[in-house]
C-alpha cells in the first residue's frame, strides 16, 4: 500500500509546487523588471544564480541549508542562554527545543516537514526558470499596447494588471509547458532528499533482499516496477500535453500572435 500511497505524494507534490513556483516565478520576474535597482538587482540575481547552479547539487545544498536556517532562528528565540557554539566541527548542534521537527514528535511529523522542505525547495529552482520564462514573456508584450494604456490615462500599476498580465501569458505558456514537463522529471529526486516516493518504494519491492509479501518466479523484479514508472510518467506527460494545448488553443484565440493566425486560418 505504500507503493500506491507515494503516486500521491507525487502528486501532491506537483500540485503544491507548481503555483508556488509560479508565485516564486512571478515574484522573481517583477522584482527583475524593477525600477529600483537593488529590487532589479535580487530578481536577476535570483534568476542567474539559481539556473546557473545544477539541480541535484542545488537540491541536496538546500535542503540542509533550510533545515539549519529554521533550527538557528528558532535556536536564538528558544534558547537565548545558550553559551556553547553552534558549529561544532562539522556538527550543527542547537537545543532540544529548538529541533524541527521535536525528537518526541510522531513520525508522520517528520515525514510531513521533511515533504514541506522538498516542495519549499522545488518551487525556489523552478521559480527561478520561471522567473526567466516570465519575465521574457513580459518583453514580448508589444510596447506600443502599454503606451497606448499609460495614454488613456491609466497608471503603471493598472497598466501591468489589465494589459501587461493578461497578455503575457500567451507568450510565457510555451516555455511554462516545458518548464512543467521538467518539474514532471524531477519528482525522482525525492528519493535523493529523503521522501519516501514511488523511485524508493520501486526499488525496495523490488529489489532481492526485501521480504516479498509473496513468491515471484524472479529474483530481482526491480527492471519491472521500473517499467511501470516508465509507462506511469509517459501516460502523465501525454495528458499534460493535451491538457497544454487546449489551454495554448483558448488563450491564442483572437490573440495577434502565430497561434491565434492560424485559428483564422483555420477557421475561414
Amino acid at each position: 500500500m505504500n507503493f500506491y500511497y507515494s503516486f500521491g505524494t507525487v502528486l501532491l507534490l506537483l500540485a503544491i509546487t507548481a503555483p508556488t513556483a509560479l508565485a516564486f516565478g512571478f515574484g522573481g520576474a517583477t522584482a527583475a523588471r524593477s525600477q529600483i535597482a537593488p529590487i532589479r538587482w535580487f530578481g536577476k540575481g535570483y534568476i542567474s544564480i539559481v539556473r546557473g547552479v545544477p539541480d541535484i547539487a542545488f537540491f541536496l545544498f538546500f535542503v540542509i541549508a533550510l533545515d539549519q536556517a529554521f533550527e538557528y532562528i528558532r535556536h536564538r528565540i528558544k534558547c537565548p542562554e545558550w553559551d556553547e557554539p553552534i558549529r561544532q566541527g562539522s556538527d550543527f548542534v542547537v537545543c532540544q527545543a529548538a529541533k524541527l521537527p521535536l525528537g518526541n514528535a510522531p513520525q508522520w511529523v517528520h515525514e510531513t516537514y521533511g515533504f514541506a522542505l522538498a516542495v519549499l525547495t522545488f518551487a525556489i529552482v523552478f521559480g527561478a526558470f520561471a522567473a526567466n520564462v516570465l519575465y521574457g514573456a513580459m518583453r514580448a508584450v508589444p510596447r506600443a499596447q502599454l503606451e497606448t494604456a499609460e495614454a488613456y490615462g491609466m497608471t503603471r500599476r493598472q497598466v501591468t494588471r489589465r494589459v501587461l498580465i493578461p497578455q503575457m501569458w500567451v507568450y510565457a505558456l510555451p516555455g511554462l509547458s516545458n518548464l512543467w514537463m521538467v518539474l514532471i522529471k524531477a519528482t525522482p529526486l525525492l528519493f535523493l532528499l529523503g521522501v519516501e516516493d514511488i523511485v524508493y518504494w520501486a526499488r525496495e519491492m523490488g529489489g532481492t533482499k526485501t521480504p516479498q509479501f509473496t513468491d515471484y518466479p524472479h529474483g530481482d523484479w526491480r527492471m519491472w516496477y521500473f517499467f511501470f514508472l516508465l509507462v506511469f510518467y509517459l501516460c502523465f506527460t501525454k495528458l499534460s500535453e493535451v491538457v497544454l494545448d487546449r489551454i495554448m488553443a483558448r488563450l491564442t484565440l483572437g490573440q495577434a500572435t502565430a497561434g491565434g493566425e492560424a485559428q483564422r486560418k483555420a477557421a475561414a
